[in-house]
């Protein structure tokens, strides 16, 4: 067997497929769960701790003094401990979902009745018959 055949025939399994349906649904939704926290959570947390964006916390480590994240940065080294904890509840909540997906599916997986078993082919029947009848 060929390289580009072998490797034809690995990129067409479908497991392979499933994984590269899973990364894109993944990073769609990763951009869904970025948008809800960035634009829906934090700023209802950064009204309850003060009103500021949440996104702005920091804590400068070259001395530097400004009003925002962006010029922070600009100025010097920075620790960034909003952007830090923002990202922090993304990861929280992607992996809540997915945990909430895996359970249902493993729980969906147990409730379905074992297949049927497939029907002995008549040849083996056949075969089976004439050796009991040898055997006599």
């Amino acid at each position: 067997m060929g390289f580009m055949s072998e490797f034809k025939e690995f990129a067409v399994k479908g497991n392979v497929m499933d994984l590269a349906v899973g990364v894109i649904i993944g990073g769609a939704f990763g951009k869904i769960v970025d948008s809800l926290v960035g634009d829906v959570v934090m700023p209802v947390i950064g009204r309850i701790v003060g009103g500021l964006d949440f996104n702005n916390y920091f804590i400068p480590l070259a001395g530097q003094t400004a009003a925002t994240l962006v010029e922070a940065r600009k100025a010097g080294a920075v620790l960034a401990y909003g952007s830090f904890l923002t990202i922090l509840l993304n990861f929280v909540i992607l992996a809540f979902v997915i945990f909430v997906m895996v359970r249902q599916v493993n729980r969906l997986r147990r409730a379905a009745p074992p297949p049927p078993p497939a029907p002995t082919p008549e040849e083996i029947l056949l075969l089976r018959e004439i050796r009991d009848s040898m055997k006599r």
